[in-house]
């Protein structure tokens, strides 16, 4: 007896099912994991695992093995002849709908941030009659996004409280984190994990703004040529460090060929499925089929783990409507910003990547005009890193900075049964990089050794 599995285009949580491989781990996709952070496709970290793909029928015998999968949904291009305000009409509209539809007769937790995509959300969940919780969260001696997220949620008059995350508070919970993404993400970006228990406290649905920003962006700058598409998404997928890591992983384990010509042909393999001339179109959506998919996907179950999530982006309609836009209408987040602009009090509040700058006076972020502002806040981070209060903007920073966080993070990389995945002296290498040459260009690949320590302390027999 066979069962049909039928997954979304953007579905909410990963479904894994069984293949007829050998059972053992899959190296050259946990190459290109530890190279970009995600693993592409249907990889897992074993060979006769794989990741069911989104928008796909796919069919399980009763032995519980994958035996078909058959695209439901293709990522297309065709723009409809409109102007850029019906296709506003149509989006605040399609928005509207599809938060009424996602969160009914529920209360709505809405995680605010300095950006777009929740402001989005907020601006149509202020019409609803759902009572609305929001919250929002900040590094400790990082920037106060919260301070944004507070005036939002006071203009939208909903409730609201912050939360600091704490140095080092990936320690207290990194056990559960590994159950929760079972280790298909690294471990320093899911801050919820700091406030987990709060989040559980609040009583009520997630409205998510998971993958807004891609969807209602270019996927590449005009003009780029076909051929450039594969450098520009090596470029945008390798986090720092990532390809050196990469390369002495496929050297370690003696694998066939090189990294960088393997990590290629699977970006080009991918590609060939997306029948799309437009670049910027085809862009996004390979990044929506892989990004969002394997990366942004997975660590969605630690909201889950709180509450029952919603995401009005990843509904299948958003992404029907998203490739009947023109790309002029999508890129530079025309429409969200237009949208915005239509509240004053909304769209006079900071937008964070433009700072101090809003969504009416944005465009003046450019030199010289942002120059004054550059240098108070260049000054500002000189004056609190001199007197021991260094300026945080990264999640590793509060986790691997500092005697406590060094001997936790020894503690699982120098383990001597992870020795037996991941040579000692491969280990020793990159730890010494990260500590002794630049914590910022090889935080990644130690984040990257943790995550894999914590899949074989947990997952590998």
């Amino acid at each position: 007896m066979m069962k049909t599995v039928t997954t979304k285009i953007l579905p909410s949580k990963q479904q894994f099912a069984a293949i007829k491989e050998p059972h053992e781990p899959h190296l050259e996709a946990l190459c290109i994991f530890a190279a970009t952070g995600f693993f592409m496709d249907g990889d897992t970290y074993w060979k006769d695992t794989v990741c069911l793909l989104p928008a796909h029928d796919h069919q399980i015998d009763a032995q519980g093995f994958l035996t078909s999968s058959t695209p439901h949904f293709k990522w297309h291009y065709s723009p409809r002849d409109i102007s850029f305000e019906t296709a506003l009409e149509d989006y605040v509209a399609l928005l509207t709908t599809i938060v009424k539809d996602q969160v009914g007769a529920c209360a709505v937790i809405l995680p605010l941030s300095g950006g777009l995509d929740s402001r989005s959300q907020a601006m149509v969940l202020k019409d609803l009659d759902n009572p609305v919780h929001a919250f929002s969260y900040h590094f400790k001696q990082g920037y106060p996004e919260h301070h944004i997220a507070k005036q939002i949620a006071a203009v939208c008059g909903f409730s609201f409280e912050s939360f600091e995350i704490p140095k080092g508070y990936l320690w207290d919970c990194i056990d559960d984190l590994a159950q929760i993404n079972q280790c298909l993400s690294e471990f320093t970006h899911p801050r919820q994990m700091a406030v987990l228990p709060e989040l559980k406290q609040m009583p009520g649905v997630f409205s998510l703004g998971h993958w807004g920003d891609v969807l209602f962006d270019k996927g590449a700058p005009e003009g780029t040529p076909e051929d450039a598409i594969i450098p520009l998404l090596m470029k945008k997928m390798l986090k720092p460090g990532g390809l050196a890591f990469a390369n002495a992983l496929w050297q370690a384990w003696g694998l066939a060929g090189d990294f960088k010509s393997y990590f290629i042909s699977r970006i080009a393999a991918s590609l060939s499925a997306i029948q799309i001339d437009n670049v910027s179109a085809k862009i996004r959506a390979f990044k929506t089929s892989q990004w969002a998919h394997r990366w942004t996907t997975t660590n969605l179950s630690v909201f889950e783990a709180a509450n029952p999530i919603t995401l009005p982006y990843y509904d299948n309609r958003m992404c029907e409507f998203i490739c009947t836009i023109p790309e002029a209408y999508l890129a530079d987040r025309r429409l969200q910003i237009a949208h915005l602009q239509q509240h004053k009090p909304l769209s006079h509040i900071t937008w964070q990547a433009n700072r101090p700058y809003n969504l009416n006076n944005y465009e003046w972020n450019r030199t010289p005009y942002n120059l004054p502002f550059r240098i108070a806040n260049k000054l500002q981070r000189l004056i609190q890193g001199a007197v021991g209060k260094p300026y945080i903007q990264r999640n590793f920073e509060l986790q691997f900075l500092g005697d406590y966080n060094d001997r936790q993070l020894k503690s699982y990389l120098f383990d001597d049964t992870f020795f037996e995945f991941i040579p000692q002296d491969l280990i020793s290498k990159f730890y010494k990089l990260f500590q002794q040459e630049d914590v910022v260009q090889y935080s990644h690949p130690v984040s990257m050794l943790l995550t894999m320590a914590l899949w074989h302390k947990h997952f590998k027999d």
